[in-house]
Parts: structure tokens; sequence; C-alpha cells
């Protein structure tokens, strides 16, 4: 298996520790990270440039993970990663059916996150650029 790459991440997290705790770990990894707190900064963010990976909360003060994957996916083509604290199988249903590849239940392991992303590939999740 090839070396893990740093991937760049754009997470989408309202709760501060919960942001603070996942941006450290994810850069500890090598991963370059940028974190928003509402749907709308990351529609802005998406916008802006080309991300590998999109972790979102579901729950946000604007609206919802499922809606922010709404919008964006027309635009974007995304390796989107649900978390929540929401873990019934209609909510991880609803994530899979939005677009996103896996639905995390918080608090979720740190191992658990960092597998998923071992297996992103950074070209292949940017398209052709």
């Amino acid at each position: 298996m090839e070396p893990h790459r740093p991937l760049r991440i754009l997470l989408v997290e309202n709760h501060d520790d919960t942001r603070l705790s996942l941006c450290l770990l994810l850069e500890q990894c090598g991963h370059e990270v940028h974190a928003v707190e509402t749907m709308h900064q990351a529609l802005e963010m998406l916008a802006l440039r080309d991300w590998d990976v999109l972790l979102s909360d579901i729950g946000l003060p604007d609206g919802n993970g499922w809606e922010l994957l709404e919008r964006a996916a027309p635009q974007h083509e995304l390796y989107a990663i649900a978390m929540s604290g929401y873990g019934m199988n209609a909510d991880r249903e609803r994530s899979l059916a939005a677009g996103y590849r896996h639905h995390l239940v918080k608090p979720m392991a740190p191992e658990q996150l960092e597998c998923i992303l071992q297996s992103v590939e950074p070209s292949a999740a940017r398209g052709a650029g």
C-alpha cells in the first residue's frame, strides 16, 4: 500500500471544543485543515478552492450537513464524511443517500477517522485538478 499522503480537509463543526480537537488531530496526522462553523461558511470555502475531503457535522446552526452536501455536490466532486451525535439507522441512511461515504457517530475514535482518511486518494478526490 502506498504511504499515506496529506489531504486538504474542509472541516465543518460548530462546537468549539470539537472543532479545535479535530483540527489538532488532523494536523498532527499531517493534513491541511481549514475549519468553519456554519453551512454558509462551508459553501463559501468550497467555492474558493478544491478540497480532498469534506468532514461535516450534520447539525449546523444555519442548516444541516445533508443540505450542505446537496448544495455543494453539483459543483464539487467531494469525498464527504458525515459526523453526528445522531446514530440511528435512518440517520446513517440519510447521510449515505445525501452522498456521504461514511457516517461517524460522535464521539468517534480518532483511529476510526484516520483509517477512513487513509483510503482517500488526493488526486482522485480532486477530480481532474
